[in-house]
């Protein structure tokens, strides 16, 4: 579910995945002075309290301060990164559907794929489980069971030093995820629309639009002034319940160019799970990329999440060969 990006927010989904791909040796936008930056600082965490001291009280105009917009970003970053922590502890089955486009816009053809969702030492890991709705055949079941085993060998023999490299990678992409939520804070202007219900629970609408004279302070940054959209927070957790994001401008980025074309929509919604965890219920992108300057793909992906189950701390995932070994 996270692969298309660091974070539950769809800007991250998106223009993360784009970020990752890009050149390494592309240079970073020159960083804003202290003057200009409302972020906190990179060691900054929020008190406890602060989320029940949030005011979204909007001016006389009904716009929102760059400072409140920090503050509630701040608070939607910290949530995000412990609902991705929190997620690790349960499956959940993902359904993603592909429709490949022709150049009126009509579909061509349709894939589904659906997905178990699990975690193995640590790491998050799909079966696939269907084909268009059908069940796997024996061989492809096969193929899934081989990859499940790979993986569970591989992190059994995995070197203390190896382990550790791995999680701090997962740590810094974690913390970039929350950097870049940070930033949309600088970003935009913000215009409290009012409240809606979201699931049946209460949310703030909030409009944001590119903020003229916006310097990004992180390379991802320079993909946000080519967005404008609405997110829905919910006013008791604080958390991104819905997001619904229209493409202003082209994206391009390395041996790629990604085109979403003027008007084209992403949107995300979010539920509450257990009370203790907001996660993904839907998720849909219009993607029209350009590989390597040579080759087209127009796609509508669509993408779901249900069957959300604790993972239990004493359970273990293990392979073919273990259970046959234990015959």
């Amino acid at each position: 579910m996270r692969s298309w990006g660091l974070t539950l927010v769809l800007l991250l989904l998106v223009l993360s995945a784009l970020a990752q791909q890009e050149s390494s040796s592309s240079s970073p936008p020159e960083a804003a002075s202290a003057e200009q930056s409302f972020l906190p600082a990179a060691n900054e965490t929020p008190k406890p309290e602060e989320s029940s001291k949030i005011d979204l009280t909007p001016d006389a105009d009904g716009k929102l301060s760059q400072q409140q917009m920090q503050q509630l970003f701040r608070v939607v970053a910290d949530k995000d990164a412990e609902n991705n922590k929190k997620e690790r502890d349960y499956t959940y089955i993902e359904r993603d559907v592909d429709k490949k486009l022709d150049g009126k816009g009509e579909t061509k053809s349709t894939e589904a794929r659906t997905y178990e969702v699990l975690e193995i030492y640590g790491e998050q890991v799909q079966r696939l489980i269907e084909k268009d709705d059908k069940p796997l055949s024996e061989k492809d079941a096969a193929k899934e069971e081989e990859k499940i085993q790979k993986i569970i060998d591989k992190r059994k023999n995995e070197s203390e030093g190896d382990r550790k490299k791995r999680e701090e990678k997962q740590e810094k992409e974690r913390e970039d995820g929350r950097k870049f939520v940070r930033e949309v804070s600088d970003a935009y202007n913000f215009r409290l629309v009012g409240t809606e219900l979201v699931g049946g629970r209460e949310a703030w609408v909030i409009d944001g639009n590119p903020r003229p004279g916006y310097v990004p302070h992180i390379k991802e940054g320079k993909y946000l002034s080519k967005f404008c959209g609405r997110v829905w927070i919910d006013k008791n957790d604080l958390q991104l319940a819905r997001m619904d994001v229209e493409a202003l401008d082209t994206i391009s980025w390395g041996l790629f160019l990604a085109r979403f074309h003027k008007g084209s929509r992403f949107m995300l919604e979010q539920t509450r799970v257990n009370d203790e965890v907001w996660l993904p219920l839907h998720l849909t992108a219009k993607i029209d990329v350009r590989l390597a300057l040579v080759k087209n793909f127009n796609v509508d992906l669509e993408q779901t999440f249900h069957d959300y189950k604790k993972f239990r701390t004493s359970a273990k995932i293990v392979g073919v060969s273990e259970v046959q070994d234990q015959k």
